[in-house]
């Protein structure tokens, strides 16, 4: 369509714009800097293992060097983006970048900097979407063309340039990678900020133009978004922006193949119409390929990763809905039009006799019944929507309604349950009129309520839930939120907590789970302390003169004498308490004598001090030969100090190890703790039942990333899974973790129970061969499908 070029006072405006924009953001960038350093410094001071706590320094240290150059060169770069709009020659240029057949191959570097700057631009679109549409919208009508992809009004544009300056100062890009979180926020505060200033000037200066959204979604017969807004912004390119961005970063990472310059940066890449995004690997993200980098390589763990994925989806719904035609405002949402409140108090009341009619159609199990269920949850939709007055209003009851036709057409869950989530659609509309951080906020309430529900019976069938406990608490869940209608956010809070802890007790309740995680609980407090104590017997003999068999008893069998007292009797026990004071009895004993007063005392208390020792044995389970060997080791090392001339071990030194070996646990921390050694013969042995369906999988060693060990330790229970064990594969519940998270209980259908160590299921998460089965949780697929309906068929929205 041939469109009037822009006359030289718009152009001039334009570009007045973009200079007070640069300007304001490069001023900004002092507040960016602070930002950084604050974090870092507070990085610095908290506490860590030796690697952790010298890579902040050395970040801490690379950053007060280098920090001025970044600054600098990003100003400047924000600067020198301004050039191709300094002429009137703007769209010359971007049109001699190429065509669409051009492509460029790219380094890793470059594309590196891609995905991080792209990652770091969703996350700031979610705050500044519609500011910054807005100004888009203003700057089009003056230029009469849409923005450049390397428009610097851009995000996307702003962010790169502040990646790619990073990295040419001089700084590892890990090292953003770890302040990027407080970065991206002060980033978009900076923008949100100049972008309000540059729609107040373009509105000074008389450019407001109306934008009706229906134009922009029409969609033409070759099914691409027409009107003003340019392929991008129409409501259709909004919802699957998201998609397209994923598989753009995805492109870029595989193929290193560069997004031809005439493309704009919300189109999407070439393929065949309709190719979705590549199918996501085990645990949420994407399978490595040949050739490209490892799932870590750009530095985000799978649970970053999948929740930036997630972001970016909320992000797309976010825009759709605060597009000016629906009025919407997320900030400061308008309460509801009296008549649309009135229907929803009268669903209220009426809500009991509704939802037995739903309840009898899902008596029966058919395809066709759970038709009949959500048709009937449609028209209720329809009803609600008849009686709203506002654009915005229309659009929030047409999503949350295609949100939730979505969740009860989840075959995986139970018909019985699907009941009572139909009776959640009432009361989480009224949510998201009230509060429209529901469509912006994975953290919600009400989301998180819905996908834990959802999470924990994917696994059970109709039969097996019905009258079950769980099927009790999920209704009483949802009748105290339709008790409690006018509360929002804070019923869902309340009932969400208390589904927690009814799942703590609910996952562990049967005889031989409950039995076998105190077991666990106990072996993991016995080993962490072992460890601890180790530890600290190390610190307390590094400066001593101690004969290298006594270091070696008491730092590989003393210190599980005093874990397994302290875990059985309690550390300030009697018992634990004299094997406490053995340790540094036996530390003095074994070393030399010169004085004649020091062996008369060795030799009165080397009956007692022996005793003790073959006490603390047997408690280990060391009897017969075994303890006699050790106990002559030790009598050996004992005679021969007492002959020794050398000298002797003050006894400040002996009486000071005894006083902190008396109140030990006030010294130790999780800090120290490394990986705790599982014994699969002593979990049966402290059982005292047939263990035989219980499969105890410890560590082996196998290398697994550090990421991974995060994500093993951030597993929610009640969660289902895929077990791959020994060629078999195992349906699963996440049952249970210990209270260091280094021992996690899987629990089978089959009534059997998997105990894995934290490494070997870090190791079977990166390896495939345990793998949820809903990765992405009920609601956030509610979303994606709503977005998918509203891509197809825009104009429901506002129907």
């Amino acid at each position: 369509m041939h469109t009037t070029p822009p006359s030289v006072p718009q152009r001039r405006l334009a570009r007045q714009a973009r200079q007070r924009f640069v300007e304001g953001i490069c001023g900004g960038l002092v507040d960016l800097d602070k930002t950084v350093q604050d974090f870092l410094t507070a990085l610095m001071n908290q506490t860590g293992t030796a690697r952790e706590m010298q890579s902040r320094r050395d970040a801490w240290l690379q950053y007060q060097q280098k920090h001025s150059a970044w600054t600098e060169r990003a100003g400047k770069a924000w600067q020198e983006a301004l050039a191709p709009h300094v002429s009137s020659t703007r769209g010359q240029l971007a049109a001699g970048g190429g065509g669409l057949s051009q492509f460029e191959l790219l380094s890793d570097d470059v594309v590196e900097n891609k995905i991080l700057a792209s990652r770091m631009a969703l996350t700031v679109n979610e705050q500044v979407s519609h500011q910054f549409d807005t100004l888009r919208q203003r700057t089009q009508s003056l230029e009469g063309q849409e923005l450049d992809s390397s428009d610097i009004l851009r995000p996307d544009t702003v962010c790169l340039l502040l990646v790619e300056q990073w990295v040419e100062a001089g700084l590892p890009r890990t090292d953003l990678q770890t302040v990027v979180d407080p970065l991206q926020r002060e980033l978009a505060n900076l923008l949100q900020k100049h972008y309000q200033a540059v729609n107040v000037f373009y509105v000074e200066q008389g450019i407001t133009p109306q934008v009706d959204l229906k134009s922009k979604v029409r969609r033409t017969q070759g099914g691409t978004a027409t009107g003003s807004g340019g392929g991008d912004s129409g409501s259709g390119g909004l919802a699957s922006q998201a998609l397209a961005q994923t598989r753009q970063a995805m492109m870029a990472a595989r193929g290193g193949v560069q997004q031809p310059p005439g493309v704009p940066a919300g189109a999407r890449p070439m393929g065949p119409p309709g190719t979705q995004m590549p199918p996501p690997g085990h645990g949420g993200y994407p399978r490595p390929q040949h050739g490209m980098p490892t799932a870590f390589a750009t530095g985000m763990t799978p649970l970053a990763r999948a929740r930036q994925r997630a972001q970016g989806v909320m992000g797309q719904l976010r825009r759709l809905l605060t597009q000016p035609a629906t009025g919407f405002d997320m900030v400061n949402a308008p309460p509801a039009s009296a008549a649309l409140a009135h229907a929803l108090t009268a669903h209220r009341v009426h809500a009991d006799t509704y939802y037995s009619g739903v309840a009898t159609l899902m008596e029966d199990y058919s395809p066709a019944a759970v038709v009949q269920l959500v048709g009937a949850v449609r028209e209720r939709s329809t009803e609600l929507k008849k009686k709203a007055t506002t654009s915005g209003e229309k659009a929030i009851i047409e999503v949350v309604a295609l949100m939730f036709q979505s969740i009860l057409a989840e075959d995986r869950i139970p018909p019985a349950v699907r009941v009572w989530f139909a009776r959640l659609q009432v009361p989480v509309l009224r949510v998201a009129l009230a509060e429209p951080e529901f469509f912006s906020n994975l953290d919600h309430p009400a989301r998180k309520l819905i996908d834990r529900m959802g999470a924990c019976v994917l696994g059970f069938d109709a039969t097996s839930i019905n009258g079950s406990a769980l099927e009790a608490e999920i209704r009483r869940v949802v009748q105290v939120i339709e008790q409690y209608p006018e509360t929002g956010r804070r019923v869902f809070q309340l009932v969400y907590d208390e589904f927690e802890k009814f799942l703590a007790k609910f996952l562990t309740e049967k005889q031989v789970t409950s039995r076998l995680v105190s077991v666990a609980q106990q072996v993991e407090q016995r080993e962490t302390l072992a460890i601890q104590y180790t530890i600290e017997l190390r610190t307390m003999l590094r400066d001593m003169p101690v004969r290298d068999e006594i270091r070696e008893f008491l730092f590989k069998t003393w210190a599980e004498v005093l874990a397994l007292s302290a875990v059985r009797d309690g550390p300030q026990h009697a018992d634990t308490v004299a094997f406490k004071r053995t340790a540094a009895d036996l530390v003095w004993a074994a070393s030399a004598k010169p004085n004649r007063s020091d062996r008369a005392q060795v030799i009165q208390n080397l009956p007692a001090l022996l005793q003790r020792l073959r006490q603390g044995l047997t408690l280990l389970g060391v009897n017969g030969a075994a303890q006699d060997a050790q106990v002559k080791v030790l009598t050996d090392t004992l005679a021969d100090a007492f002959l020794s001339k050398t000298a002797s071990i003050p006894q400040a030194h002996i009486d000071a190890m005894a006083k902190r070996l008396a109140n030990l646990e006030d010294f130790i921390s999780d800090a120290t703790l490394g990986d705790m050694p599982l014994n699969a013969d002593n979990i049966e042995m402290m059982l005292g039942i047939d263990a035989s369906s219980i499969h105890v999988i410890a560590d082996n060693g196998a290398p697994v990333d550090d990421a991974m060990v995060a994500w093993a330790q951030d597993l929610q229970p009640g969660t289902w899974y895929t077990l791959d064990h020994n060629g078999a594969s195992a349906q699963v519940q996440y049952a249970w973790q210990s209270q260091r998270k280094q021992l996690h209980l899987f629990a089978a259908v089959d009534g059997s129970s998997y105990l894995i160590q934290l490494r070997r299921l870090a190791a079977y998460l990166q390896a495939g061969l345990l793998v949820a089965q809903d990765e992405e949780g009920l609601t956030l697929r509610a979303t994606r499908d709503a977005l998918a309906k509203l891509d197809a068929n825009p104009e429901r929205l506002l129907d």
